[in-house]
This record gives structure tokens, C-alpha cells and sequence, in this order.
């Protein structure tokens, strides 16, 4: 490998290539479209365009492609070449500011919940400057915008960069209110990526994995995470080059992948970056999403990303480590002393506004068919969206709502009674596992998306109801004398927290209490998909996203058909593979097995007659009741099926397959499932949990 140094970034059109190459008059032209949101001029677009056509051939890069992320949440690309025939036929390579400013993709062939029909097929895409154009697989790919003919949003991207607009309006008032000059606020993230690593020959072997990402169908494993042997454990030799391969394309797209380790589950592992610029960091973690599925291959193995692709143990997260940054300072830092830091005040009781309003929001950004087996064990938050304050800035909370002195607590010194180690000393905030909504240190960890999901989704609900708490601040504050301020600005903060103390929860969010207490305190639990919906299309979800011009009406609801459709084709899906393999695999190989112990069974018979295979012939009797207990419930689910596709509204199947589909399917699975562990290793159809989770 060569030196991080040296190939970091050299894949990536940023500002230390654009300084390098463009003429001064126009660098500096194009910082002002990325450092303050000004407008970009088509004469400085031809200029760019130019430099990063000529750089990206020098790089060996032939085509160029607008990267944009429709409303599936994956990313889209349309390649196209630098080519451009002349008369004595012969080619020239051209890329003008046009072509990099503005793009026309079908925008009829991608999910966009009734915004476009097959007969209306023109859209638009639309360079977003603030997020680095980058070369892959020899190809300019150039991060865009995807609109549709009459200008509604069709993609993640777009809602996205309008909240982080908001935050930066409301944020800026908010500051000035300390005396602060205007400046560029954004929101900041950083994207922990879980997922797993198994072999291709077993993958390819399981047509549930294949076709759907996770395992329809597993016994739990004789041996699963309960040692806690494979969290921060050695790595293994073949998946340790696979994290070095894919440490080394990252960097060089200018992906700043800091952490890797093995994660708590069997073949599971975790890739974690420094923070980036919301949408910059959104568009890594897609990027990081893709090499990782491409270079696994390279290895004999297969990176799924799924949620929960095995039962039994931990599915897999994509914690969002979300954070307000103004010109590099942290607003979410509470400093040495918080309970003095008015600022930090201000910008935490927002959050927890924020938060409080908007929790089933939140929790909907968070909602898919996946993550819905995922939630609620195995490091996975419950569905009930709380805040973990910790102990220390929970103290701060406390003095402030109960309008109580706060004393600080000094850090302890840890000594370890040996002379030899050093001693350090103890943070003050301990970490939870079990909260969906955790301030760790100086920045919030929303746990609850899947490793699946597209992160824009939340952080534009985050941006946006954290626009409406700063705004509300600002709003009554501005009146307010400079004499004055201080003393009225923490009454503000105290009213604030004690008006949503409900949602501050500390706690164990796993113990049969909660749910209790959180239908006393009020907070929602929606804990399928489609009981999350629904709010999305709420009034008050409605007047958010339109106080600030982040979503409009119909691109509100555009989404929720968007997502009601994913969810009940996902589940379509699942469930005809489900059948399909019930029919073929597992009801042939079990009733082959009967009929092989029943063979054996006469076979000693006829040699001797009186010996004792009462427990052949209990297994026998099993597996004649198991097959039938498959064959009932698979009866049931066809049926319940075929009536489910009879649903014309969205919403109504969504309710039918989480209460009532899902149920039997859970039955099929477990009377299947049964039956692994008594039928023969040599013929059971698929790899099991024993062997996928432990291959060599």
C-alpha cells in the first residue's frame, strides 16, 4: 500500500485539486457557492467543467455520469463518454458546463409515489457542488440533484440540503442573539456501517439470502455471540485484506474510514468515518455501501447489509452520529463547565424539543421491513424514541428543571493497582446500548436506522424539526435587551427541558417497564412499519416541512406511497420466496427423510422383528406431524397472501402484512425450522446457522 498521504483523495475533484487548477478568479467564485450557499454562474461552470474533464482523463476516466440517489435510496448512474466525433473523423474529448450543471435521466422508471407516470418521463439532475465529484471505475461520477419536469424533488438528496438551509438560517439567528457574526452552520455526521461477511458458496446455496437479504428460514446456532469472543476480536486473515483493500479505495475517494473491528455477532464487523458535512458524509456512506459489496467478491465472500440477516443475534445498525457545526465549532460541545455555557443550553434544549415533538417522525425515518425484525433487542433500540442524557449532562438537566444548584462532579482518576499502567481519568458519561437518541460527549447517536437505509432521511427530519426549536428560540428572543438576555435565555432553556422531560429517558430501554412507563409519559411506540407511516402525512408533519420550504405537500406524500410500496413489496417478495422454498426445498427434504427412516424402520423389521426402535419411530412421527404442521400453515399464508393483494390501499395491506401476515410466517418459520434439527445433516437443503456463521 502506499502512504495514506499520498493517495488520499486522489480519486476526488476537491478543493485542494480545484485550487490547483482552476484560475484563481474562478476558484475563488466557486468557494462562495460552496463555503455560502451563493449561486454558481454558468461561465465559472464551463471553467470547472473544463479543469475536471482534464483532470479526470489524466486519471484514466472516459465517461462521466451524474451520481444521484432516487427515492429507492440507492444510488443511479447513466454513463456517459467525453466523446465527441468532429468532421475528418477523428474525436475530441469535451465536457462543457452544461453537461455538469444539468443532466435529463427517465424519471418515470424510478419509485416517486405518483409524482411521474411512464407517459411523463423527463427529469432533471442538477450538480450539487458541496459534495466532491470523484472518479470510479473510470468514470467522472458527479454528486446531483433529481428532480422531476416541474421541479418536485424525486430523490434524498434535495429535502436534504433544504433542512440543512433551515438550520443554517435559524442557527445563524440564534447566534447573532450571542453576538456572533453570520456564518456557515451545518449539521455534521458521521455514519458507523455494520454488516456481515460470509461465504460465497453459502450464499449462493441460500435462495432466502439471495433474493430477499436475509434468512427466511435457521435454527438458532449451537454456539452464537453468547461468549462475546468475536466483538473487537482478532481479525481473520482473509477479511482483514478485504478491510484493507476497501480502506484503501475508500481513502483514495476521499473517504475519511477511521475505525474497523470486528462486531459482536459471528462474521459480523463494523466500519465507522470522522465526521463530514451531512450531505458530503450521506453520499461516502452510499459510496462505502457499494465498494464493500463490489470488493467482497474479490475474497470468496459476501458483504450483506441487510438489517437482520440472521436470527438469534444481533441484526446490523448504521448509527447517526449527528452534530451542529459552525465555521468548525462544535455547538453541541458542552465544555468544562455546561451548566455556564448558554450557548450549549440553548442548542440542547433544542434537540430536545426537537426530538420530543417530532419522535414518531424520527421514528418513521428509521422504518423499514428489515429494521422492523431488527428493533428492540440485541443492541438494537426499542421502536419508543427516548434521549440518554448521561450523568453528567443529566445532572446539568435536572438542576436546570428542578431549579436546583448544580455541582459538578470531578473526574475521577482511574488507578489500576499496577505500578506499571498509567493512570487516567474517567469520562463522565457512560454509554447506552438500549437508547435510540444517546449524547455521547459532544454530538447525538440516533441508533435506531438499519445498516440498509439511506441516512438523508433522518437528518433532514433532525435538520428540520432542529430548525423549528432554534427559530422558536430566536423568535421570542429577539425583543429581548442585551441586559436582559442572558437571564430570559435561561428561563427559555428551563421552561424548554421541563416541558419535554418526558422524552429524556436514561434507563434500561430493554426492561418490561418501560413500555410501561413510556405509554404513561405519552411517548409513541410504533413498532412496525406500518404503524410508523402514517405520521408522515400528519398535519403537523405537513406545516413543518412546509414552514421551511423542505418538503411541499405532494413531495411529502410522493414519499409515503413511496415507502408503503417498498414495505409491501418487500413483504410480497419475502413471502412468495418463502412459499416457493417451503414447496421445494424443505417439505421434499423432509418428506424424503420420513420416508428414508420409515424404510430403515421396515428394513430392521424384516431382520428383527421384535428389536426396539421406539425411537425411530418417535422421529418418524415427528417428522410426519412437523410436515403437516408446515403444510397447514403454509396453506394459511397462500391464502392470506392472495387476499392481501386484493387490498387496493397501501396503508391497509402494510397493516394486513405486519398484524396478520407476518404472525404466520413467524409460524411457517418456526415449524420449519423445527424440523432442522432432526432431519439428517446430509439432508437438510441448505447451509445452516452452524456452518454459515462459522465457515474457515
Amino acid at each position: 500500500m502506499s502512504k495514506v498521504q499520498e493517495i488520499y483523495g486522489e480519486l476526488v475533484f476537491d478543493e485542494h485539486t480545484m485550487q490547483e487548477r482552476l484560475p484563481s478568479a474562478t476558484y475563488k467564485q466557486l468557494m462562495k457557492t460552496l463555503k455560502h450557499g451563493k449561486p454558481l454562474d454558468i461561465d465559472v461552470a464551463n471553467v470547472v467543467a473544463h479543469a475536471m474533464k482534464e483532470w479526470a482523463i489524466e486519471l484514466g476516466a472516459t465517461h462521466y455520469t451524474h451520481w444521484f440517489q432516487p427515492l429507492s435510496g440507492i444510488t443511479s448512474e447513466k454513463h456517459d463518454s467525453f466523446i465527441d466525433p468532429i468532421d475528418d473523423g477523428h474525436a475530441i474529448m469535451s465536457f462543457s458546463g452544461k453537461e455538469l450543471i444539468q443532466g435529463e435521466p427517465d424519471a418515470s422508471s424510478f419509485p416517486s409515489g405518483g409524482l411521474r407516470a411512464t407517459f411523463e418521463a423527463r427529469g432533471y439532475t442538477a450538480w450539487d457542488p458541496t459534495s466532491f465529484a470523484f472518479i470510479k471505475d473510470e468514470v467522472l461520477c458527479i454528486p446531483t440533484a433529481f428532480c422531476s419536469y416541474n421541479g418536485e424533488a424525486l430523490d434524498k438528496k434535495t429535502p436534504l440540503l433544504r433542512s440543512m438551509r433551515a438550520i443554517d438560517e435559524q442557527a445563524n439567528r440564534v447566534l447573532a442573539l450571542f453576538g456572533e457574526e453570520p456564518q456557515r452552520v451545518v449539521s455534521t455526521l458521521g455514519a458507523e456501517q455494520e454488516y456481515f461477511l460470509i461465504s460465497e458458496q453459502d450464499y449462493e446455496k441460500r435462495r432466502d439470502l439471495v433474493l430477499t437479504g436475509r434468512t427466511l428460514f435457521g435454527y438458532s446456532p449451537c454456539k452464537g455471540q453468547e461468549l462475546e469472543e468475536h466483538y473487537f476480536g482478532a481479525i481473520r486473515p482473509t477479511v482483514n485484506n478485504f478491510m484493507k483493500e476497501l480502506d484503501d479505495t475508500l481513502w483514495k475517494l476521499g473517504v475519511p474510514a477511521k475505525t474497523k473491528h470486528n462486531e459482536v455477532a459471528p462474521c459480523q464487523h463494523e466500519l465507522a468515518p470522522l465526521f463530514a458535512n451531512a450531505n458530503r458524509a450521506v453520499d461516502q456512506n452510499l459510496l462505502t455501501m457499494e465498494e464493500m459489496r463490489l470488493l467482497a467478491s474479490r475474497y470468496g465472500l459476501v458483504c450483506l447489509e441487510h438489517e437482520k440477516p440472521f436470527e438469534h443475534i444481533n441484526g446490523s445498525g448504521k448509527h447517526n452520529n449527528w452534530s451542529i457545526s459552525a465555521n468548525g465549532k462544535n455547538l453541541l460541545d458542552p465544555g468544562d463547565n455546561p451548566i455556564s455555557n448558554l450557548r450549549f443550553l440553548v442548542f440542547l434544549a433544542g434537540v430536545v424539543q426537537a426530538v420530543d415533538d417530532y419522535q414518531e417522525l424520527l421514528r418513521m425515518s428509521a422504518a423499514s421491513a428489515g429494521n422492523d425484525h431488527r428493533l428492540g433487542a440485541n443492541e438494537a433500540p426499542p421502536a419508543i424514541v427516548s434521549i440518554f442524557m448521561g450523568d453528567e449532562l443529566g445532572r446539568v438537566v435536572d438542576a436546570l428543571i428542578g431549579n436546583k444548584d448544580y455541582e459538578a462532579k470531578k473526574r475521577t482518576e482511574m488507578d489500576l493497582g499496577v505500578a506499571e499502567l498509567p493512570n487516567f481519568l474517567k469520562d463522565n458519561t457512560d454509554r447506552n446500548r438500549t437508547s435510540p437518541f444517546a449524547f455521547t460527549g459532544n454530538k447525538f447517536e440516533f441508533r435506531m436506522p438499519g445498516s440498509m437505509q439511506n441516512l438523508s432521511d433522518c437528518n433532514m427530519i433532525l435538520n428540520t424539526a432542529m430548525a423549528k426549536s432554534l427559530k422558536e428560540f430566536a423568535d421570542e428572543m429577539e425583543g429581548v435587551s442585551s441586559e436582559d438576555f442572558n437571564d430570559v435565555a435561561l428561563e427559555y432553556v428551563k421552561r424548554t427541558l421541563r416541558d419535554h422531560e418526558r422524552i429524556i429517558f436514561n434507563g434500561d430501554g430493554y426492561s418490561d417497564e418501560w413500555p410501561i412507563e413510556a405509554e404513561r409519559r405519552g411517548l409513541a411506540n410504533n413498532k412496525t412499519t406500518a404503524d410508523a407511516l402514517p405520521c408522515f402525512v400528519d398535519q403537523k408533519s405537513l406545516d413543518l416541512f412546509a414552514e421551511f420550504h423542505v418538503l411541499d405537500k405532494a413531495e411529502v406524500f410522493s414519499r409515503y406511497e413511496v415507502k408503503l410500496e417498498k414495505y409491501n413489496k418487500t413483504m410480497n417478495i419475502e413471502i412468495r420466496v418463502m412459499k416457493r422454498l417451503v414447496r421445494r426445498d424443505y417439505l421434499p427434504a423432509i418428506n424424503r427423510y420420513a420416508a428414508e427412516i420409515a424404510r430403515n424402520i421396515r428394513d430392521v423389521k424384516e431382520v428383527m422383528p421384535d428389536a426396539n426402535l421406539v425411537n425411530q419411530e418417535s422421529k418418524l412421527n415427528a417428522l410426519v406431524e412437523g410436515a403437516a404442521l408446515i403444510n397447514e400453515h403454509l396453506g394459511k399464508l397462500h391464502e392470506l397472501h392472495y387476499a392481501s393483494l386484493e387490498i387496493v390501499d397501501q396503508q391497509e395491506r402494510a397493516n394486513m402484512n405486519a398484524h396478520v401476515i407476518i404472525p404466520v410466517m413467524d409460524d411457517l418459520r418456526e415449524a420449519v425450522d423445527n424440523m432442522e434439527i432432526i432431519v439428517g445433516r446430509d439432508a437438510w437443503p441448505v447451509p445452516t446457522y452452524n456452518e454459515i456463521l462459522f465457515y474457515a
